[in-house]
């Protein structure tokens, strides 16, 4: 049995581009995979659940419930315009593969 959630309909997307560790990366394309629905979701439901359980982190949060998002907050995005004009993101999308990863 899946432990992520599914689908809600109607929350405000943003673009935010992470680093993840390769092992990382193909866990999340595996489970998304599992699930059948795109890594961003799993992404986010993985942050809901996880973070959902931290005790100490929800009093604190009770506590500041302003926004911590940086000045330069990421944009608003309609991902299924994004994934219809570019299809879903690949690393070889990326100018990455598998065995070469882009170095910064």
């Amino acid at each position: 049995m899946p432990l992520i959630k599914p689908r809600t309909r109607g929350k405000q997307i943003v673009r935010y581009i992470a680093r993840l560790d390769r092992e990382n990366l193909e866990a999340l394309y595996a489970y998304a995979e599992f699930l059948g629905e795109p890594p961003d979701y799993v992404l986010n439901q993985l942050i809901d659940t996880v973070l959902a359980k931290d005790k100490d982190f929800a009093t604190w949060r009770t506590s500041h419930p302003q926004s911590f998002l940086p000045q330069s907050a990421p944009r608003p995005c309609n991902s299924r315009r994004n994934e219809a004009q570019h299809g879903a993101p690949t690393l070889a999308s990326r100018g990455q593969t598998a065995t070469s990863p882009r170095v910064s």
